[in-house]
């Protein structure tokens, strides 16, 4: 490998040293870069058609089921943002507020957006008159600031970033039930369909919801060092903020009612989640759904064979083009192929085609996985469709090893010590019975940093009101306190 190589590839472990071996990758695939204030990232083209990938897939899937996008200002008044108690409580630590404009002090202070809700359902209480106005689903693709993060890292924990928000109001309470798994299921599908991460779903405990929502449902990503990702929230409000903020209609007796309403997120932590758990000591590894380039063909070629080598590598990307895969030739002269592969293996491209003297002349090709690098020679007749397939089983490979890491890591303790253990030495998720009480789950944070990321439902997925999962034993007791225990909590680090 020539020097530039070596200075092209990733230097850190993602084993020994994950933190600075992901910032790492992110920088060398050319996804982020610092920003000159502490806690921001500048999203490079790279990275940001990561995130319009997964834009795509849940913008059609948001407006097949009736949500349409809209957009509201990032300034929020401080007596709208008032409104709503558990609100101003909840991110008031986070707040940032611009309280003068050009040279002039404001008469009232203006929250840059932590959330929506308090400059959303104000108009969506315009917008309500009559119950054949609702159900109203409304979408927006923003970012938002919470002045929280002290250390950063690049789509994980950042002061801005991107998201969307979604914010529903209904005449009843099973329809903003439905909404709620609706978009649940929709974030499970985002992550296991165009992500390749198995995700687990629960809610949060009530301590740790969404401030003013009656509930908090969650898909939960792990990472394989060990720690868990708050994939994306979807909120059953209940009608707190509809009382708030006045969303009410008149029902068909005509008599006035209070809407439901609800709010669902996912932001671009769940890039961090896919660089994490995919990438690896050579570079990023990206599922083909979603890499910006799916296919790399790499001609090698001698002095006398160069001409019929390229002529031979055009005919390939024509044809891939043509069967709406994004391939790019890499025909550069002044670069060798063994640097040309470690950079697209740096860069994440699912598939590489190499193509030489030899695969002219037996008029093949030879295509190369990333991130295993196993290779498969194939005919170049109906190389679409085997390129899909190849693409298909990098897919599979990525998922399936993300599973395993999913599996191997959802262990159970009998004490505190072992839960502190257990996440100590493994990582990963500790499932107990747990009674509840926020105390319990102090005494675990103290020690080991970890918190109960999520509380499993029940079988039937708690379709009326987020039931969770309870323990098999009727007199089970609380791992921590030995109180009875009639919910199950799974305790985890996190990002």
């Amino acid at each position: 490998m020539s020097d530039e190589s070596q200075e092209l590839g990733i230097t850190e472990s993602k084993s020994h040293r994950p933190g600075e071996w992901y910032a790492e990758v992110v920088q060398k695939a050319g996804l982020a870069d610092y920003a000159p204030m502490g806690g921001f990232i500048v999203t490079k083209p790279r990275g940001y058609a990561l995130w319009e990938a997964i834009q795509d897939a849940l913008d059609g899937w948001f407006k097949q089921t009736g949500v349409q996008n809209a957009y509201f200002p990032m300034f929020i008044p401080e007596s709208f943002l008032e409104r709503e108690k558990d609100i101003v409580e909840g991110f008031d630590p986070e707040v940032a507020w611009v309280t003068q404009g050009g040279h002039d002090e404001l008469e009232e202070r203006l929250a840059v957006r932590p959330t929506s809700e308090s400059i959303i359902a104000p108009f969506m209480a315009d917008w309500t008159r009559s119950h054949r106005d609702l159900p109203l689903r409304l979408n927006q693709w923003c970012s938002v600031v919470r002045w929280e993060a002290t250390e950063t890292k690049p789509f994980f924990r950042t002061k801005e970033f991107m998201w969307q928000e979604g914010h529903t109001a209904h005449a009843t309470d099973e329809g903003a039930w439905e909404e709620v798994w609706t978009r649940l299921d929709q974030y499970e599908r985002v992550y296991e369909d165009v992500l390749a991460i198995p995700v687990l779903r629960g809610k949060k405990p009530e301590h740790d919801k969404f401030p003013g929502a009656n509930t908090t449902t969650t898909v939960e990503a792990l990472m394989p060092d060990g720690k868990s990702v708050q994939g994306a929230t979807s909120h059953h409000l209940g009608q707190s903020f509809a009382e708030a903020f006045e969303i009410t209609y008149v029902d068909e007796d005509e008599n006035e009612q209070t809407a439901y309403t609800t709010s669902w997120g996912l932001s671009w932590r769940a890039l961090g989640a896919l660089i994490m758990t995919h990438a690896d000591d050579q570079g990023l590894v990206l599922p083909p759904t979603v890499a910006p380039t799916q296919v790399v063909v790499v001609p090698i070629w001698q002095a006398d064979t160069k001409d019929e080598v390229l002529e031979y590598a055009e005919g390939i990307e024509a044809d891939l083009t043509d069967a709406g895969v994004r391939v790019e030739l890499d025909d550069r002269d002044e670069r060798n192929p063994g640097f040309k592969f470690n950079e697209h293996e740096l860069n994440g491209v699912p598939l590489r085609i190499e193509v030489g003297p030899n695969e002219v002349t037996d008029e093949e090709v030879t295509l190369v996985h990333r991130p295993d690098n196993e290779n498969v020679v194939a005919d170049r007749t109906g190389l679409a469709e085997t390129v899909d397939e190849q693409l298909e089983t990098v897919y599979e490979k990525l998922y399936e090893a993300a599973e395993q890491t999913l599996e191997e890591n959802v262990r159970t303790a009998d004490s505190a010590e072992e839960i502190m253990g257990t996440i100590g030495r493994y990582g990963g998720y500790v499932e107990v019975p747990w009674c509840g009480d926020q105390a319990c789950e102090e005494a675990i944070k103290e020690k080991v940093a970890a918190e109960i990321v999520m509380q499993p439902l029940a079988d039937d997925g708690g379709a009326s009101e987020g039931t969770p999962k309870t323990p098999e034993d009727d007199d089970a007791t609380c791992t921590v306190c030995d109180e009875p225990a009639d919910e199950i909590a799974y305790f985890a680090k996190t990002y």
